[in-house]
């Protein structure tokens, strides 16, 4: 309808709406999905596509080809490469490592799932490993927090909002702390027959065999998708952040990969600042810089904070701004990024891009009952000189944890 009412130019922006917006946007509710969906329209929906010399990647295969007859559009198609390169996604190469990672792990999840549990021989029954690993885990696995002496030590306080937020964490540790210990311990009296296997218990001794974090835990836990050592292993290290935050006072540097509820401990930080200022906490909005000193001061207002890792791009100190991936290196360390609350029209203005914050990198979650998305945390500016289309068609996220 459009190109027949308007045959000398062409509403590209109501296209891009009407698609975008109205078609696949009705359907998208996630907006840094909409976001990434305006953006790869841009390259088709545009007059440049009248251009014969315009092409969709940099690699200059895909383009759409001159007005000819219908055979002349199929043998331009065949000379496609079935296996498309990422590039026309606007991906860096990198992305294939990470597809074919993703294939292999989903080919040897199924195939883990069809397997029978019980082996031939002298093989070790499932009832043995789950007992050692059980065994394992409790040996040195941490006590719950005593929060009452936490509370005693480190009192709610108008001035200091950090307080509140870590007897919180304590608690969100401490009901997941009970669960693991006591399904532990349960399992191996279920095991010994000392008292009934349910169905929850079951679930869970076939998880521990087959190296998953069982879903009885992840009730109670923050969202990770580690297979179950690196699960066990990052909670620890959680807990003992926590336990020297107990014993040493507020810390310097903040690991925002150790909190629990993220979005809580950056509202604390805010109200600080809100407190301090007497300014409504709903006025702040965040400003950002990186930091490239290994060891900074902490700042008078705002938090350092530290525990990121960059996707899809890498942070160039010599340039000070984001940077094409490494080959074959997926992820990289992002440095220490001061987080200085101050009013919306207060803050700095330069060339950026806002880069989105998960947890894992699923990129998806739920709405939490604090309306809070289980997996997104925030968008952080990151300095650049290309434009915010480049990186989003990038897919570049910074994310709190590795799936390792």
């Amino acid at each position: 309808m459009f190109l027949n009412e308007y045959p000398d130019k062409i509403p590209f922006d109501a296209l891009k709406y009407l698609t975008g917006e109205c078609n696949y946007g009705g359907r998208v509710t996630d907006d840094k999905d909409r976001r990434l969906i305006l953006c790869i329209m841009d390259g088709y929906y545009t007059d440049k596509i009248f251009d014969d010399n315009y092409k969709f990647s940099s690699s200059g295969i895909f383009f759409a080809p001159k007005t000819g007859k219908y055979e002349a559009y199929i043998d331009y198609i065949k000379t496609l490469p079935v296996s498309p390169l990422p590039e026309v996604f606007g991906l860096h190469e990198n992305a294939d490592i990470t597809k074919d990672r993703n294939e292999t792990l989903e080919m040897f999840i199924s195939i883990l799932s069809t397997q029978s549990n019980e082996g031939g021989g002298e093989a070790i029954s499932i009832e043995d490993t789950v007992v050692e690993v059980a065994t394992k885990i409790l040996d040195d696995f941490p006590e719950p927090f005593d929060v009452l002496a936490a509370e005693k030590k480190y009192p709610v306080s108008y001035e200091q909002s950090m307080n509140t937020v870590l007897t919180q964490e304590l608690q969100r540790f401490n009901g997941l702390v009970t669960v693991i210990r006591s399904s532990l311990s349960d399992l191996k009296k279920a095991i010994a027959g000392e008292i009934l296997l349910s169905s929850e218990l079951e679930t869970a001794m076939n998880s521990l065999f087959d190296g998953r974090v069982p879903e009885l835990w992840m009730k109670q836990s923050f969202p990770s998708l580690k297979p179950l050592g690196g699960y066990v292993i990052d909670t620890k290290q959680r807990l003992a952040y926590f336990q020297k935050w107990m014993d040493e006072g507020i810390p310097q540097l903040f690991h925002i990969s150790k909190f629990f509820f993220t979005q809580g401990f950056l509202t604390g930080a805010k109200q600080n600042y809100a407190r301090k200022t007497h300014i409504p906490i709903d006025e702040l909005e965040f400003d950002f810089e990186v930091i490239q000193d290994k060891n900074p001061v902490a700042p008078i207002d705002g938090i350092n904070i530290i525990g990121l890792y960059l996707e899809g791009c890498r942070w160039n100190e010599e340039a000070r701004i984001l940077d094409e991936s490494r080959p074959k290196i997926l992820f990289e360390k992002c440095p220490i990024i001061w987080l200085n609350p101050g009013k919306t029209k207060d803050m700095k203005q330069f060339p950026h891009y806002n880069c989105p914050v998960y947890k894992t990198s699923a990129r998806r979650g739920t709405l939490s009952t604090t309306g809070h998305s289980t997996n997104f945390v925030m968008l952080i500016k990151l300095p650049s000189d290309q434009p915010q289309a480049y990186w989003i068609r990038r897919g570049v996220a910074l994310l709190t944890q590795l799936d390792d």
